[in-house]
């Protein structure tokens, strides 16, 4: 007769088959048995949305928590609304281009259009929902897939969204109008609808962002066909900055949008650097000294998945969450030591810093040395493979308890260098400091470390304006998060500027104005 923990184990075997198939599992109520559900429903394997539909979750993460939810909403959200209308349907033209902007925030409310819907409104988990209107929906032609959503086009998204969209989402608004290759696509639908009004937001929001040809093209167009067409920026405000529309990921050019529209706002939060200028070898000690309280743990990212190692545990009766007690202090002790290794590495190119090599290359030379030290001893004790140390990330990774979700593996290439450049031309010590910090755990460039390199990297860059190391203290870790949350979720950096720069400013009045 199988035990218990043989009996679960075969309940984890089913969940795993699922999650081979779809990745990250959503699960209909006919894709397991009943009695698998409810073994993997009481040790907390799977968790309910609503009836007839679970999602799979770590074993102790806590009904309060979002991780899970957040890492599977878009994933849900395109097999149950296919399970209700089946291709006939379609994000707002608003939401489709969040998502074709690269914006995977899960909204508080989701509206799905369709001519299939009830104008109904469903409750799902951590207070989301999604209201279905019926409406009709853009052609076929005119629709596309992100991830399995069904949405707008983009043409067809611009030519649909109201003018506040360009004022509530100026972020995502610029991004998409960066993505529009030329004017044919947006043209074909103002013609056909005899969309003036539009047209002339059209084309002021293309000028905004310095697109004067498609801008002139949608006017002289429209006039030519008997259109009274006045031209009308619906931005608040105009930024200076070129956008390419050749870029293949929409990140690139979004960094771009935020890095401008934040620099301002850094600046205007970030204390004077200390007038004291130590020299090159004074720095350094200092820099040691902070060593022991600085080596502390960051951000906690996991992806959730069943493995076959964790099926053999609990099938061998192995499974015990109290047992992880001992794998934690093993890893932690390898973290440690990876830590001090990075370290002396960060230590290294401080000093290339100070004597006065561009900060920006720097980082973009020595940055993948860090973090090969950072994890070399967990690779030595086969506790991370050695693939590990490879580079870049190679797929997703998500945030626990974050509403944030990363960009694709895909986009991390195309948007670092972009990073590193604008690293490298920011005249301003405090920006760099605070977005290289941010930016850098936005793109969220590795699988793990993350919250680590950033803050290597803030205090590289505060060397170079001749601010003093800072740490950041496990006690302010709650501000810490919600501010860089509200960067990530919201494109408002008031708040991570402000934090950041009254860590720097208490360091820098601990030391009486100097280091």
């Amino acid at each position: 007769m199988a035990t218990p923990a043989e009996k679960l184990a075969e309940s984890l075997v089913e969940l795993e088959k699922l999650q081979n198939k779809r990745g990250i599992a959503i699960i209909k109520a006919d894709d397991l048995s009943r009695t698998h559900k409810e073994r993997l429903i009481k040790n907390g394997f799977i968790r309910e949305i609503i009836k007839g539909w679970y999602i799979s979750c770590p074993s102790d993460e806590k009904q309060s928590e979002t991780t899970s939810w957040y890492v599977s909403f878009w994933n849900f959200i395109a097999l149950y609304i296919d399970s209700r209308f089946g291709k006939d349907w379609c994000l707002s033209p608003e939401q489709s281009l969040s998502l074709h902007s690269g914006n995977f925030m899960v909204p508080t409310q989701l509206l799905i259009r369709s001519p299939k819907a009830s104008n109904n409104r469903v409750n799902l988990l951590h207070g989301s929902s999604v209201f279905d209107s019926k409406v009709e929906i853009p052609h076929h032609n005119e629709r596309n897939e992100i991830e399995g959503v069904k949405v707008y086009s983009l043409e067809a998204g611009l030519v649909a969204v109201s003018s506040d969209f360009y004022t509530r989402h100026p972020t995502d608004a610029r991004t998409c109008l960066a993505m529009v290759k030329d004017s044919s696509g947006v043209l074909a639908k103002l013609l056909d609808g005899g969309k003036s009004l539009v047209a002339g937001r059209l084309a002021g929001a293309f000028r905004n962002i310095g697109n004067d040809k498609i801008a002139n093209g949608i006017m002289d167009t429209m006039k030519s066909a008997g259109y009274d067409v006045r031209e009308a920026d619906p931005f608040n405000e105009k930024i200076e900055l070129e956008l390419s529309s050749r870029e293949v990921s929409p990140y690139v050019n979004r960094i771009k949008i935020m890095w401008e529209q934040m620099r301002n706002v850094v600046i205007k939060y970030f204390p004077d650097a200390p007038k004291e200028v130590l020299m090159v070898n004074d720095y350094l000690m200092k820099v040691q000294e902070n060593y022991r309280s600085d080596a502390y743990h960051s951000l906690s990212i996991e992806g959730y998945r069943v493995t076959p190692e964790l099926i053999e545990k609990v099938a061998s009766g192995d499974w015990d969450p109290d047992k992880s007690v001992e794998d934690r202090q093993q890893k932690d002790a390898m973290a440690a030591r990876g830590y001090f290794q990075a370290f002396q590495v960060v230590k290294a190119s401080i000093k290339s810093v100070l004597e006065d090599e561009n900060p920006g290359e720097v980082v973009d030379n020595d940055h993948g040395s860090w973090y090969r030290e950072l994890f070399a001893p967990s690779v030595a004790v086969g506790l991370a493979k050695a693939s590990d140390l490879a580079g870049y990330r190679n797929g997703p990774v998500y945030i626990k308890g974050a509403m944030y979700t990363p960009p694709r593996h895909e986009a991390v290439r195309d948007t670092m260098p972009v990073f590193f450049n604008l690293l490298k031309e920011e005249p301003e010590a405090s920006v760099r400091v605070v977005l290289g910090h941010f930016i850098f755990v936005y793109i969220h460039p590795y699988f793990d470390g993350n919250g680590r390199m950033a803050r290597f990297l803030m205090n590289v860059m505060l060397a170079s304006g001749n601010y003093p190391w800072t740490i950041i203290k496990t006690d302010k870790l709650a501000q810490y998060m919600s501010a860089l949350e509200k960067a990530s979720v919201g494109n408002d950096i008031k708040d991570f500027a402000k934090f950041i720069g009254e860590q720097v400013s208490n360091t820098i009045d601990k030391k009486t104005g100097s280091m």
